[in-house]
This record gives C-alpha cells, structure tokens and sequence, in this order.
C-alpha cells in the first residue's frame, strides 16, 4: 500500500459537518484510498453508486427516506457518486438535516459530479483532487534514490497504481486503460457524437504536448470543426485525461495572448495513446516527454500543499519562449525544462527587463526532485 499525501489531510476534515468530495480519474486510487481512511473507523456505511441497487436507494430525495437506510454518527462513503441523479441536492439534504453524519463521496466525471453539486453544496463541502502517484509520494514510500533510478520508466510507463506496482505487465495495463477507462465517462455523454474521431484528437494531442495547438488544424487531423475540438477538448479536460495551459500576456506588444498549450494527466496514457514504448535512449520526443512529466508533478505538488498560483507558458511571435510560469503575490517565477544538462539556456532578455519582479531556473534531471518535493539540495 503506497501512502497519498490526501489521506491525513481528509482524516483531519473529518466531522465538521461538511461533505468531502474527491474528484479523479478512473484507476487512480479513489477507492483505495477510501478505504485506507475507513479503516479507522467501526461505523461506516459504504455505497457503490455503479451498483443499480445503490442508485435506486439515493432515487427519492426526501429527509425521510435518507433517515431510513443511513444510521447516525457514521461515516457514509459514496464511491462513483457521479451516477446518482441530482446527487448535489441529496447531499445538501444530509449535510443540513443529518449533521452528525460525515459524508466521504468520490466521482470519476467532473463535467457530471461537479456540474451537479457545486450549487446545492455551496459552503457546505471540502473538494480534493486526486492524481494519478506521484513522484513525491514514491519518494516517501521508498526514498529518494530508489525513485530516481525510475526515472526512466516513468518518463515512459506514468505512475497509475496499477502501473507502478506491476511495472512488468504495464503495457497490457496502459492498453486497458486507455480502452476501457479512459473513455468510460466521456464516451456516455451524449455531446459526444464521434468517438472514433475523438480517438484520433487524441492521438493528434499526444503529438504535440509541449507544442502550442491549432484547434484549426486539430480538426483537419481527426476530421472535426473548430467548434467541436473545442468542446471535445474540454470534455477530455473534466474527465482529467489532458489540461490546458494558457499563454501569459501583460506587457510586450508581440506576445502571444490567445495561444495554450495541451498536457497529459500521465506520461503513460499519452505513450498508450500512440503505443509508443521505446525506451529513453531510442526516442525523439525525450524532451517532451520531460516537460509533460515536470509540469504533471509539479501540478500535483501544488495542488497536494494548497500553493495557490496561476500557471502558464510564455512565447513570443519571434519565437522567444519560456516553458512554464508561475504567478503569486505579484511575483513571476520562470522555469525552463532541459533533459540535457549539458546545453546551456538563457531566459529571454525581453522577458527579463519587461518583467523585472521575476525568479528564473532550468529544471534538469539533476535538481528536478527540488521543484516536485519537499527536499532540498543542501
């Protein structure tokens, strides 16, 4: 069992009469996760909202029917919550007349699950995000070395759990993945009309992560409008199966304002996506690879140790470009990602002088442990 850095964080916000909600992919450990915390606890009440049986229990929204399956001073886990209809206003119901009840929920389908609560629980919930491993969690669980030398494997295989701890059947795992979870929720909705079209955005997006994308020439690749890039895209974006970065823009004239980048949650769906599995050394796409990696771990960390910022990248139309930028307190924090430790890089003179209150470092295999954990180089 790989420890989350979630599970003491949710046990500390445990019976203080709001709901806890954990967002996340499919396969990433919710359910574990769920039940690590329970164990804690001799009153629990556990729901699977897949289960037909389950969903018929939640169907009348009514404060009497609620008191007569759910006992009180229990803790009430609802995993897949996303299957129950208008699931927001039956918890707002609990969390209001049933206060000595802590309500655990879990959901898969953001663009589901967070449309339908976000209004009725209005104050009255702790939302938390869950990833796939990252690498600071392996590093707590097995240390610093022994996680380094995955490097390699990472940067190819992801960190699923399934993954991790069975590396050596990791591409049946990806394959499974990628076929029949990947697109479980986002194939449902009914706003989806061309799966196998979708499949090949997806493909085209795994092309070009690090690269600025054409919602234009995304649809002449998979045979789509402009329009329905955009909405597929955003759909791929609430099932946490890719994330956009935009561009940042103040002050320079020939900045880029309207442009974003495209990211993978994980290193290995992109690679299953593309069945690509070649090793580091026989690659092209290393350097991409690298940064998907950084910037994924990176967004973990942030959102793990509640560091609030706005994230972009930066380009210019003469090519200048940074690959990532961080905001807070009025500051500007720059960083560049170099799988090659021996080439050297200098941050955009323009950059630097338009924006004087700024931080720059190059992010490389030998120092990137500092910007993903806690651990400093002393």
């Amino acid at each position: 069992m790989i420890k989350r850095i979630l599970q003491n964080k949710i046990k500390n916000e445990l019976f203080k009469s709001k709901a806890i909600i954990i967002f996340g992919p499919r396969q990433v450990g919710k359910t574990t996760l769920l039940k690590e915390i329970s164990k804690n606890f001799d009153k629990v009440q556990w729901f699977n909202a897949d289960e037909v049986e389950v969903q018929a229990l939640f169907e009348k929204a009514s404060l009497s029917n609620f008191k007569s399956f759910l006992k009180k001073e229990h803790l009430v886990i609802i995993d897949e919550a996303q299957n129950i209809p208008d699931i927001g206003i039956k918890l707002k119901i609990i969390v209001d007349s049933m206060p000595d009840i802590q309500l655990l929920v879990s959901g898969s389908s953001s663009f589901e699950l967070a449309n339908t609560i976000n209004e009725p629980l209005t104050g009255r919930k702790f939302e938390y995000l869950l990833f796939p491993l990252s690498f600071e969690e392996l590093v707590n669980q097995k240390g610093l070395f022994e996680e380094y030398k995955m490097l390699k494997q990472r940067l190819v295989y992801g960190y699923y759990p399934d993954v991790v701890t069975h590396l050596s059947n990791s591409r049946k795992i990806l394959k499974s993945l990628t076929t029949s979870y990947l697109y479980k929720d986002i194939l449902k909705w009914n706003r989806i009309k061309k799966p196998d079209k979708l499949v090949k955005l997806l493909q085209a997006l795994a092309y070009q992560i690090g690269n600025q994308v054409s919602y234009n020439e995304l649809g002449q690749i998979a045979g789509l409008d402009n329009e329905t890039v955009e909405n597929y895209i955003q759909l791929l974006e609430q099932a946490f199966v890719i994330y956009r970065l935009p561009s940042f823009s103040r002050n320079l004239r020939n900045e880029l304002k309207r442009t974003r980048k495209i990211y993978f949650y994980d290193n290995g769906i992109r690679n299953a996506i593309i069945e690509n599995y070649n090793p580091i050394e026989l690659r092209n796409d290393v350097g991409a690879l690298w940064e998907n990696f950084i910037i994924a771990e990176r967004m973990k960390y942030i959102n793990y140790h509640d560091i609030y910022t706005n994230r972009y990248f930066w380009r210019t139309h003469s090519q200048q470009e940074i690959d990532y930028i961080e905001e807070r307190d009025g500051k500007l924090y720059a960083f560049e990602f170099k799988w090659n430790t021996r080439k050297k890089y200098k941050f955009p003179k323009k950059f630097i002088e338009a924006y004087p209150e700024n931080e720059t470092k190059i992010i490389t295999p030998e120092n990137y442990y500092e910007f993903i954990t806690d651990i400093k180089n002393e």
